[in-house]
This record gives C-alpha cells, structure tokens and sequence, in this order.
C-alpha cells in the first residue's frame, strides 16, 4: 500500500535551497575575513542567508508534520535540516563575535579556516543535490569522506594556530578575542562534518 501512496518531494529541494544559503555564507564569511572593513556589509550578508535559513528549516519541520510518506526517515529528515541550520547559525556567530569583541584584524590562521569552512560546504552542498537518487550512493559516501579529511584539516589548522596565539601574542585581550574567532570557524567544520555523518547514514540505510 505504502508504495502506491504519493511522496513527498519537497524536502529535497529545501535541502537544495538550504545548502545553497550555506555555501554562500560560507563565501561572505571568507570575504569578511579577507577584509574586515567590510564587516558591516558581509555581516548583514550572512545573517540574511542565516533568516532565510531558518525559515527552510522552519518549512521542513511543517511539512514532516504533516506528510504521511517521506522519502526518507522522519528522524533523518530533522537531523539533516537542524545539523544544516547549524552551520549557518555558527557563521552569524563568527561575524557577531568580530563585531562586540572589535576586533581589527585577523591572522591568517583565521583566514586559513575560513577556506576550508567554504571548501566543507561547497562538499555538503554537492552531498545533498545527489541524495535524491541512491544511484549516487559510491559517489555521495566519497564526498563525505572529503569533508571529514577537510574538518581534520582545519583541527590541524586550529591547533596550531593556538600554540601560536599563545606563544607569540603578548596582548591578553588579542588572545581571547583570536581564541574565539579560531573556535568558532572550526565549529563550524565540526558542524559540517556533523552533516556529513548523517548523509552517510541516509546512503548507508538506503542505497
């Protein structure tokens, strides 16, 4: 009976839309980062990809409620769309922190962890447009395998950017504000990362 029901289809195209946003973000944040003159500009970039985001998430979770057959697993569908949402929330809260801790410049370290942030969600973007089809398994599982190599590099990035930070900055006040800078772009690989775990989930379940 189940397969005579209709499914839903919607729910790949927002996690199309989200990705997108993500991606997008992921290139403002890398800008700002490259020039923090343009903190104003790139921030409210960032934070209107992060309310148009939020409102996908927001549609997704309507629509699970009230679908009767999903393409996927209910809980797989809300893991995906909320770890996505993650990634977003965690780039306004980059641009946030350069803005109430005044931050001047960055290191580049910094910059160095922007990058691969823009290289993990142009893979998470690529991951999510071949979900649809599980033809595509082989090749979804191979990129995830590259966003966890991309998130390893960023925790060798971060590491050492720390040792740095505090063996070489005799400012306190340029240490915790770099500190947090540094932990919340790698966060965000994390995040992607995260994302990544639950795409190979769904490709393993279903393929």
């Amino acid at each position: 009976m189940a397969r005579l029901l209709p499914r839903e289809g919607r729910f790949f195209d927002f996690f199309n839309q989200h990705a997108d946003l993500a991606s997008e973000a992921a290139l403002e944040l890398q800008a700002l980062l490259g020039d923090l003159s343009q903190l104003e500009r790139r921030s409210r970039a960032i934070e209107k990809n992060e309310k148009q985001a939020d409102r996908i998430t927001h549609e997704t979770v309507q629509l699970l409620h009230k679908t009767f057959i999903t393409p996927l697993d209910r809980d797989e569908i809300h893991q995906l769309i909320t770890g996505m949402d993650d990634i977003l929330d965690l780039m306004e809260d980059v641009a946030t922190c350069l803005f109430l801790y005044d931050v001047k410049a960055v290191t580049p370290d910094a910059q160095k962890l922007g990058e691969i942030c823009v290289g993990c969600t142009a893979k998470v973007r690529e991951a999510v447009r071949m979900l649809e089809s599980m033809d595509n398994a082989d090749q979804i599982l191979g990129i995830c395998g590259e966003i966890d190599r991309l998130e390893s590099e960023a925790d060798y990035v971060f590491r050492s950017a720390l040792a740095k930070l505090f063996r070489e900055e005799p400012d306190v006040k340029q240490i915790i504000k770099l500190k947090e800078v540094y932990q919340l772009l790698e966060s965000i690989t994390d995040k992607c990362e995260d994302v990544a775990n639950v795409i190979e989930g769904i490709v393993l379940e279903n393929a």
